[in-house]
């Protein structure tokens, strides 16, 4: 007998104790939430502060021979980077670290959702550390065998570079100032589509799950009800527990059965209509389904109801946000090509078409 789950939890990715408590302690020391609009900007790095050289007192002008019997100064060396301080590195893997200034820097570019999402939990940030660390793994060894300087690759990343400087100004000049929406823009945008934030009557959940086949294999079949049957013998028996009955032979399996809270538009039919009829903490009688038998368990209901403005007002300000973004951008790309029109050889684009073909 096994359980089906809706929803699948995260797995969480194991870290030393320590680790985690520096990965978590890193990201709540980030700054502010980024302007919403800034959704799926990337962060450009700040341009690098050049010292002049300091200059030397200029020495007399020397003979010739003077010149030639003075040695030539040696080369100074350049200074070697300082290593990240132990307290600062989050994690490492060979000789590569990653600092809590990485970290920062790469929670920074995401986009606020994402932050969110990492804040809540630590197990996320792990994934991220690790895939920075694997980043810097691939970078070492791309570097260590010239890689990135074949014509072909170089050629690609220079696109690329193009492709996101465009992005990255675009984005800039695309950006809406801080104080949009406005509290009464925000209202009236809440007021307009109350439709859309209504939220569906939900249903807590539990089921027992007993696979069965399609079509075929007899035996299978009969193995398959014989365990239905057993299942619904212990479900009529005085006191019966459908947690444990879920359960079976598997006690560490605290949360067998249980599905949650599940909107009634996300329950299949050949279900929601059992559920509907359900009082609550009363059970189902086993559903047909392709994939075997559902025995349903009605904990609890939800009625539908419309959610606030303060409930959704996040989610409405980026979307409202985002939109004015997109806006702001047409508008400037056209007045960019109402400036500069572009002038197309139509006759050499359709030989060249012609010639891909061939």
């Amino acid at each position: 007998m096994t359980t089906a789950h809706i929803a699948k939890p995260l797995r969480s990715i194991g870290l030393a104790a320590g680790m985690t408590a520096a990965l978590t302690g890193a990201l709540a020391a980030f700054a502010a939430p980024r302007d919403a609009s800034a959704q799926a900007q990337t962060q450009a790095p700040a341009p690098r502060t050049v010292q002049a050289p300091v200059r030397k007192p200029q020495p007399q002008p020397a003979t010739q021979a003077q010149a030639a019997a003075t040695p030539a100064p040696a080369p100074v060396a350049a200074a070697p980077k300082p290593a990240t301080a132990p307290e600062n590195v989050i994690a490492r893997v060979g000789d590569t670290n990653i600092s809590a200034d990485d970290l920062r820097s790469y929670v920074a570019a995401l986009a606020p959702r994402e932050q969110a999402a990492l804040a809540k939990d630590p197990a996320m940030l792990s994934q991220a550390v690790r895939l920075l660390l694997a980043n810097r793994l691939v970078l070492q060894e791309a570097a260590a065998k010239k890689w990135d300087q074949q014509p072909a690759v170089a050629a690609q990343l220079e696109r690329t570079r193009e492709s996101a400087v465009v992005e990255l100004y675009l984005q800039s000049v695309s950006t809406p100032p801080a104080n949009f929406p406005s509290e009464d823009d925000l209202q009236k945008v809440y007021e307009a589509n109350r439709a859309a934030f209504l939220m569906p009557r939900q249903f807590q959940l539990a089921q027992i799950f007993v696979a069965a086949p399609k079509e075929g294999d007899k035996a299978a079949e009969d193995k398959a009800k014989q365990e239905l049957d057993d299942v619904q013998r212990k479900l009529k028996a005085p006191g019966a527990d459908f947690a444990a009955i879920a359960r079976g032979d598997n006690n560490a399996a605290k949360d067998a059965g249980d599905l949650g809270w599940v909107a009634e538009t996300q329950i299949r039919p050949e279900i929601r209509s059992q559920v509907m009829g359900l009082a609550k903490n009363s059970v189902s009688e086993p559903i047909k389904l392709d994939d075997g038998w559902h025995i349903i368990k009605l904990i609890d209901t939800k009625a539908s109801y419309t959610r606030t403005l303060p409930e959704v007002r996040d989610q409405l300000v980026l979307q409202i946000r985002s939109e004015r973004s997109n806006m702001m951008r047409r508008a400037y790309l056209a007045e960019l090509l109402k400036q500069h029109p572009p002038v197309l050889n139509e006759l050499a684009l359709s030989s060249l078409l012609d010639a891909s073909k061939k």
